[in-house]
């Protein structure tokens, strides 16, 4: 009995000795856990996750379009897919626009923030009084073309005189306005001007003499209907000395003053999104065919499309830095064929209906 006695004691020593180096080796240890009284580690991880931009609520943005999806947007289409509004914490939403939208309004009525419409309506509107200023500038020379089939004989602007022109309406009329004044004809008596929709049907119906189209869109339907250039009468205004700048971005006065953090970063990712869409056309087209009505067009065309606004966006000699930018004398050529042809009735402040700092610091 007395020599198990002896054993168990033994053994108990033995267990306490080991508790005890136990003990002393945890003590030792650097990854003891603080107590659950200590606020610091708390308080550490905290910031950290209150640094992070994407547990950050994204601001809303939203940006009206002067026509339906397609690549004449594509910087801004791709500047969402890619993530590029959201990592400037914004949330953005694309409104289509469509024959009846006014952009102009829907921006002063605050439905939306930021609207894409032509810079001659621009000083149009802010001739009327429309508190408008513009942050960036996409297009940067005309892409209005009119057209002509051979047979009809117009082979001069003089022959229009007495035939059906087709113009488009809702702030994108003012150019064929100024083509007709420097080709000394009266739009309201020499020629029928008739509403042209957003297609080239009244055209190949014959229901127009002369059609309105763009570089980027309809003179390539025409094309592609069959059609060859050689058998067409193609005016390009911008030879033709009346090109005025086209889509400009556009916000209201007062919300850029209460909002200029949001508009450095809408443009800053927009201006990301076009330059990423002209680098990387293929991608940046299968990007626009999501955004598309189906049915309602081709890969093929977008694909022209972007083609051709990678050219009026970038042309040739300007670099990724001046995407967006207001070159003066293009500005001033704007503004002196409004007078001119009394598009507007007073010079405009140019510094007021400007905005070129917005730019200029998304760039920083």
């Amino acid at each position: 009995m007395k020599q198990r006695n002896r054993t168990l004691q033994t053994m108990s020593f033995a267990l306490l000795a080991f508790m005890l180096l136990f003990a002393a080796a945890c003590g030792n240890s650097n990854e003891t856990p603080p107590a659950e009284d200590d606020p610091k580690p708390a308080e550490g991880a905290a910031a950290e996750a209150t640094d992070k931009p994407a547990d950050a609520p994204l601001a809303k943005v939203k940006i009206q379009l002067k026509w339906v999806p397609q690549a004449q947007f594509a910087g801004i289409f791709v500047a969402k897919e890619k993530g590029f509004y959201e990592e400037e914490g914004l949330d953005v939403e694309i409104i289509p626009g469509g024959p009846d939208v006014v952009i102009e309004q829907q921006v002063v009525n605050g439905a939306a923030d930021i609207g894409v419409t032509s810079f001659d309506s621009l000083l149009v509107n802010r001739d009327n009084g429309l508190p408008l200023v513009s942050v960036a500038q996409i297009l940067q020379q005309s892409s209005y073309r009119f057209v002509a089939g051979k047979e009809s004989g117009i082979d001069e602007p003089a022959k229009m005189k007495g035939k059906k022109v087709g113009m488009w309406t809702g702030s994108q009329q003012f150019q064929v306005l100024a083509f007709m004044e420097k080709n000394g004809l009266d739009p309201k008596k020499d020629v029928e001007l008739v509403k042209q929709g957003f297609t080239m049907d009244q055209f190949f119906n014959k229901q127009l003499d002369v059609a309105i189209s763009t570089i980027y869109n309809e003179y390539h339907v025409v094309l592609e209907s069959g059609v060859k250039e050689e058998d067409l009468y193609v005016y390009d205004f911008e030879d033709a000395g009346i090109g005025m700048l086209e889509d400009t971005l556009v916000v209201k006065e007062d919300w850029l003053k209460n909002n200029r953090e949001l508009a450095v970063k809408a443009i800053k990712a927009t201006m990301k999104g076009w330059n990423y869409a002209i680098a990387n056309q293929p991608e940046s087209v299968d990007i626009v065919m999501k955004a598309v009505t189906e049915g309602s067009t081709t890969k093929e065309h977008q694909t022209t499309m972007l083609m051709e606004m990678a050219k009026l966006v970038k042309p040739e000699g300007f670099t990724e830095a001046q995407v967006g930018s207001f070159v003066d004398e293009a500005v001033q050529r704007t503004v002196d064929i409004s007078l001119k042809y009394e598009l507007i009735k007073k010079a405009p402040d140019l510094a007021v209906a400007i905005d070129k700092t917005i730019l200029e610091d998304a760039l920083k």
